[in-house]
């Protein structure tokens, strides 16, 4: 380890041991998902790690993004839940039946209480991850890191009370840098009426007209949250429709529901820009309509938070978009330095970023390593109702003209789907024309997320439909429409 004299402004090495006769140096720039999964990895196989993070162990998956996003949509969820109680046959008392009309709403929303809560379970998360990091013996550094060169990091003021750098010695880098929303130049954030997703647990107060700019996985999931905590809510989509790049039939079943719902989805148009007026904002969409709201929600993707921090200095190529340059083990294009997560621009999936940093270090220390494959990582939106997928979608197979045949059965025929008042859903699979092995999967429904993973099984290990149909499932269950799909799939040997 080294530190920088901070009167000299030269390096001061201090080192008692040489390089031959102590473990392998880990420095992690970042502690996200990459991060703090690659640091365990490292410590079970003996190394000597430090993790550098600038806000708080976990990133902003656990901070601003997505420990937070879900939490306040499970919050949105039991809104929705309650919102569908009469159809079960549950009313309020008589003395306590609420009038007719928008005031008609049984359950009122405290967003403050609701935002309170949310962060107090993100700090409560990070601190989790913390701690675990700790009792492993992970070194954990607060500040900002930068590389300098491939087997150096740099803390920016983290070295001594008086503010100096720290500088970190590696054998082995790994970058979890992580990304940040994406802004338009004409709709710059203020944290107040105009919104990045990372700002909306600010808010005091539910927006009485929120507009969401972007309608991608996280553009869908704010509106549709917001849209059940009972603010008025406004969708713009530069797309024909909702999420353009999921299932059709997912994207269209749940632009129906937010309809239904009482959102407004306005197609085929973008945002030029936002301002505040008054007492609320205004959006200037491209083709000359204005759109007023209370709010407006920007969310057009993010960018990589690549810039700055010595990458292209010390030789770690980039890609036109900004992105770390990796290999399917994680590696850059220098020796020694791994990157894995959102800066990656592999998928934007806190799982993945684990599953990369997993197994960067495993190839880093001479561990068994499968190299990363994508076919079987399994996604979800977390919208109401979710929509889960894994392995090849139609338009893949599509493109690469695989002989394919699917099977699409409704949620409304499922008995358990019944009893819970659900509506809304389907489950498909794709599957090998010739050998019956399922290709892929989509699941609509309450809860996809958990119902995927038995579709993400039989990706992962190549089993067939007959494989799936022929194992038991609990009646009544909603995963018996996975089994019931895969028999309409049946192989027949000829």
């Amino acid at each position: 380890m080294t530190r920088r004299d901070p009167v000299s402004c030269h390096t001061v090495r201090v080192t008692n041991e040489t390089r031959a006769d102590r473990s392998t140096r880990i420095v992690i720039v970042g502690g996200g998902p990459g991060g703090y999964e690659s640091a365990l990895v490292a410590r079970r196989l003996g190394a000597e790690v430090t993790v550098v993070e600038q806000h708080g162990m976990g990133g902003a998956a656990v901070l601003t993004d997505v420990v937070p996003s879900k939490t306040l949509i499970a919050t949105a969820d039991w809104m929705t839940i309650a919102d569908r109680a009469s159809e079960l046959g549950i009313r309020l008392p008589a003395e306590s039946a609420p009038a007719e009309g928008a005031a008609a709403r049984r359950h009122i929303v405290d967003l403050e209480a609701v935002n309170t809560r949310v962060m107090a379970l993100a700090a409560a998360q990070s601190a989790d991850v913390r701690a675990r990091l700790e009792r492993e013996g992970v070194r954990i550094v607060v500040g900002t890191g930068r590389l300098d060169g491939p087997e150096r990091v740099v803390v920016d003021g983290a070295g001594t009370d008086d503010g100096s750098d720290l500088v970190l010695d590696a054998d082995v880098v790994l970058l979890a840098l992580g990304s940040t929303p994406r802004v338009l130049p004409t709709a710059q954030p203020d944290g107040e009426r105009i919104l990045t997703w990372t700002q909306l647990y600010n808010l005091k107060q539910l927006p009485e007209r929120l507009i969401v700019v972007g309608s991608g996985v996280t553009g869908a999931e704010f509106a549709g949250a917001y849209n059940a905590l009972g603010s008025d809510v406004v969708l713009v989509s530069s797309r024909d429709r909702v999420l353009p790049g999921e299932d059709p039939d997912a994207a269209e079943l749940l632009e129906d529901v937010f309809r239904a719902r009482g959102m407004t989805v306005v197609s085929r148009t973008r945002a030029e820009s936002a301002v505040r007026t008054e007492d609320g904002v205004e959006v200037t969409l491209s083709d000359g309509r204005v759109v007023q709201g209370s709010h407006v929600l920007v969310a057009v993707g993010s960018i990589p938070s690549t810039r700055g921090v010595g990458l292209e200095e010390s030789g770690v190529r980039l890609t036109a978009s900004g992105h770390v340059e990796v290999d399917k083990v994680s590696r850059t294009s220098v020796r020694g330095v791994y990157a894995a997560g959102d800066c990656t621009g592999v998928l934007p999936l806190a799982s993945v970023a684990a599953m990369q940093g997993r197994v960067a270090m495993s190839h880093a220390l001479g561990d068994a390593v499968s190299p990363l494959k994508l076919r079987g990582v399994a996604a979800n939106i977390f919208t109401a109702p979710e929509i889960a997928t894994v392995g090849y979608d139609e338009k893949q197979l599509r493109e690469q003209q695989s002989r394919y045949v699917t099977s699409m059965l409704p949620l409304t025929r499922n008995p358990r789907a019944k009893m819970l008042g659900m509506r809304d859903g389907f489950v498909k699979l794709f599957a090998h024309r010739d050998t019956g092995i399922v290709l892929g999967g989509v699941v609509v429904a309450p809860r996809a997320s958990e119902l995927i993973f038995p579709v993400a099984l039989a990706v992962s290990h190549r089993l067939t439909v007959d494989d799936v149909a022929s194992s038991f499932t609990v009646y009544p269950s909603l995963s018996g429409s996975i089994a019931e799909v895969a028999r309409m799939l049946h192989h027949r040997e000829v």
